[in-house]
């Protein structure tokens, strides 16, 4: 078996119900970001040794599959496995966990990030998370998506700096005042 097919050499390709478009249209690149971030999650995934983060990279990666999918479908009811509420709900548990043993007073300041490997990888595919985000919201000024998917992937950006965050080995704040001038 071939992987390649030749029928994207004219800079187009087929979406999960066959239709043809362009490669660069907001729909690929919303989707495309989603598989970056996958693969980013992956190579994260790598790095860390707690097996149980690395359970919840891992489940993320496949619910993303279901992201990317839908995201590839123009006609969303078109798509068997849709990210729900519970999915969302599951997000915020999971945050909620690893956020019980952190200091509440430093959760909203700037850090500078990685510290390890780990926490450095995760940041980076945080990054990812938001591009995707902007991408999905671009595509939805354009296409009906679906709320679900975007406030899937806000939440999943918000779990995945948790998870940096737990796992920063020395962790380093950035301190300043907004309302302070130079000068």
């Amino acid at each position: 078996m071939k992987i390649y097919t030749r029928s994207g050499d004219k800079g187009k390709t087929s979406l999960y119900d066959n239709s043809r478009v362009l490669k660069d249209s907001t729909r690929v690149e919303s989707y495309g970001t989603v598989d970056e971030l996958n693969s980013y999650l992956g190579f994260a995934r790598s790095f860390i040794d707690q097996k149980d983060i690395c359970k919840i990279i891992k489940d993320i990666q496949i619910e993303l599959f279901n992201v990317g999918g839908e995201l590839a479908t123009p006609d969303s009811k078109d798509y068997p496995k849709k990210v729900v509420q519970e999915n969302i709900k599951q997000l915020e548990d999971i945050i909620d966990s690893f956020l019980e043993g952190m200091d509440q007073k430093q959760l909203n300041k700037f850090l500078v990030p990685g510290s390890n490997r780990s926490s450095a990888a995760l940041h980076v595919a945080r990054t990812i998370c938001r591009r995707a985000e902007r991408r999905i919201i671009s595509l939805a000024n354009k296409e009906e998506i679906r709320g679900e998917i975007i406030r899937y992937i806000n939440r999943l950006s918000d779990l995945i700096y948790a998870l940096a965050v737990y796992l920063e080995s020395d962790i380093e704040y950035i301190n300043f005042n907004k309302d302070q001038k130079e000068g």
